[in-house]
């Protein structure tokens, strides 16, 4: 696994036509302009020092308070303690009573909605439902850096191109968004129900579709619910040949299999494993009640899940912990608030309210149970020395966003159980490190890029106060928060 990631970051650089950040270039690029912080109008021409600030480094160390952290040219040069002078070419920026962290890690992210479109124009039952992903090239990724995302693997595409020109022209400075590391389109087998997913039929067809993909600058794979493992083994093949990782959402195949083929990953958690579903066919993905209740009744403790958990750790496979997007179709959650609601379309709205009420209605108090459970489990895998990263999943019922989305999964991995230094060190240095790319960003420290979020308050004390981001630096470049949310209210599922 260390030799392979080690290619994968070869690999990495070698496609994605890594971009000299915007701090680099003479005056900000005009379609940035509107979304830099008053902080830093230059947009990363000026050297800034983030005076009086709560430092948390995201490796987990406690934190640091009263320090001044001196950006220059898109890096952070120093990390100052209370009293120390800082360069005298550096605007001085006053952020008492707010902590600085490194920009969030989203190891399951997308740049497409979950359309839902199961109903007609008057809410009534559509009798040909079709399940839509709409790509979302321009709001997607403002909302991620908005919350304080400044990476993301996207986990699995269904416009490839659209996901590598946007890429592009973030990395130009024509689009605000995070660093986008990019997932192929899905390996999908046959029997799958989205319209946008291609259905692989043989082994052969899955090792050329991760050739394909690999020359297109695709940086991952990710295997789905009805791939069967014969195909399976021969995209990990192709992939690990090409020095790439790839993880999976999985049904067919379970994660014991999964594991003795090699996977990288895997994602989802535990919620949708069907190891332990009574009867499992080989190459069958069961109905979904019957590993949703055999995930009800999984027991941390018991000799099953142990044995499944060493077996994972065995084989270096990281797990992806994606709560919110199962938190956001238990029953009795709430809805999400408004400044959230507000973000989407009008017909957007009504398709989530319309499936956020029909799962109220349904009362599924074995779902319920088994998102309890799938909170034990992930702390015990993680307690057993296994490696949790975090993601958002912006897809279910529509009720996910970008950016809050990762929020709401540090929040979450708190009431799992994890401490706040924990929790965000998942969401920042463990994904760093899965990419790669740790020597660059996931914490904070001199000479590493300068990828940093703001909040208002103190995360450590409440991991709520991560939700009062106000300013995030990609690469040196701050921007307004709520600039770029504002900029997108009212389109989020529309573009």
């Amino acid at each position: 696994m260390r030799k392979l990631r080690s290619i994968s970051r070869a690999a990495v650089s070698s496609v994605l036509l890594l971009a000299v950040p915007a701090a680099a270039a003479e005056t900000p690029p005009p379609a940035l302009r509107p979304y830099l912080s008053p902080l830093d109008p230059s947009g990363g021409r000026q050297p800034l020092a983030l005076q009086h600030v709560e430092l948390v480094d995201g490796t987990g160390a406690a934190p640091r308070k009263d320090v001044t952290v001196v950006i220059r040219a898109g890096r952070i040069q120093s990390i100052l303690a209370a009293g120390e002078p800082p360069p005298a070419d550096a605007r001085p920026v006053d952020l008492t009573g707010r902590t600085v962290l490194p920009g969030l890690v989203d190891m399951h992210g997308h740049l497409y909605y979950a359309d839902n479109r199961g109903i007609d124009s008057e809410g009534r039952d559509d009798p040909t439902p079709t399940f839509v992903l709409t790509e979302l090239p321009v709001s997607f990724p403002r909302l991620y850096l908005a919350g304080g995302v400044t990476t993301v693997r996207t986990t699995g595409a269904v416009e490839p191109s659209t996901d590598l020109e946007v890429k592009r022209r973030i990395e130009r400075g024509e689009l605000p968004g995070p660093d986008l590391f990019l997932t192929a389109p899905y390996l999908e087998g046959v029997g799958g129900g989205f319209i946008q997913m291609h259905a692989l039929a043989s082994p052969t067809e899955a090792k050329k579709w991760v050739e394909l993909w690999a020359s297109q600058g695709a940086t991952s794979f990710k295997a789905y619910m009805h791939l069967t493992r014969a195909e399976l083994a021969a995209a990990i093949k192709a992939a690990h040949g090409l020095g790439l990782p790839i993880t999976g959402h999985l049904c067919a195949v379970t994660y014991r299999e999964a594991a003795e083929l090699g996977i990288d990953n895997l994602e989802h958690g535990f919620m949708v494993d069907t190891s332990l579903v009574p009867g499992k066919a080989p190459d069958v993905c069961p109905a979904s009640d019957a590993f949703i209740a055999s995930r009800a009744a999984a027991d941390p403790d018991g000799a099953p899940v142990r044995s499944l958990f060493a077996l994972l750790i065995k084989h270096h496979v990281a797990i992806t912990s994606t709560l919110p997007v199962f938190e956001s179709a238990v029953w009795d959650t709430p809805a999400i608030p408004e400044p959230q609601l507000s973000l989407l379309t009008p017909d957007a709205q009504r398709n989530y309210l319309w499936k956020k009420a029909a799962s109220g209605a349904k009362h599924d108090l074995v779902y319920a149970e088994a998102f309890a459970r799938e909170l034990r489990l992930e702390l015990a895998f993680a307690r057993a020395g296994g490696t949790l990263l975090a993601g958002s999943d912006p897809t279910g019922n529509g009720g996910v966003l970008p950016g809050f989305g990762q929020v709401r999964e540090l929040e979450l991995l708190v009431k799992a159980g994890f401490t706040p230094l924990e929790a965000i060190r998942i969401g920042t240095l463990e994904g760093a490190r899965f990419l790669g790319q740790d020597r660059d960003i996931g914490s904070v420290a001199a000479g590493k890029r300068a990828d940093l979020m703001i909040v208002r308050g103190n995360p450590v004390a409440s991991i709520g106060d991560l939700e009062n981001v106000e300013t995030v630096f990609r690469a040196g470049v701050a921007y307004d928060s709520r600039a770029l949310r504002d900029s997108v209210r009212g389109v989020v599922g529309l573009r």
